[in-house]
């Protein structure tokens, strides 16, 4: 077989188009996610919190003492935006947050999924087909 056919059965596969399912599906719903977490969650954190920007919080390590983050870099100093690692540790709880509360539902509904499937018509067991077979065997 050439290159072009081998990746062609390569991506017509079921693996790959389930992974490429899922990574389209994953990609928006990591877009709800953020909308969910940037429109909603994190004003409501920031209300809590007084109002506070954990983005522009930061230590100068050159000693001096500077307004703004802005401020500090333009003077050229090196600065620590602990602020920053504050946000995305928020954000990444949030996010984890969302995820369990979506797979707990998803579980949820597979559970109700197996309660609603009838169960199968219970049919002979195998002890009772091999006597029938004896039996009508011996006539």
């Amino acid at each position: 077989m050439g290159f072009f056919s081998d990746f062609k059965a390569s991506l017509m596969k079921g693996d790959v188009l389930s992974l490429a399912t899922a990574v389209v599906i994953g990609g928006a719903f990591g877009k709800v996610i953020g909308s969910a977490v940037e429109d909603i969650i994190m004003p409501i954190v920031g209300l809590l919190t007084g109002g506070v920007d954990f983005t522009t919080k930061f230590i100068s390590l050159d000693g001096n003492s500077y307004e703004t983050l802005d401020a500090a870099k333009e003077a050229g100093a090196a600065v620590l935006t602990y602020g920053n690692l504050v946000q995305a540790t928020i954000n990444f709880v949030i996010i984890a947050f969302f995820v369990f509360v979506v797979l707990r539902a998803a579980e949820a509904m597979k559970k109700k999924e197996k309660i609603a499937a009838p169960a199968p018509p219970a049919g002979p067991s195998q002890e009772e087909l091999l006597t029938q077979i004896r039996d009508l065997l011996k006539k």
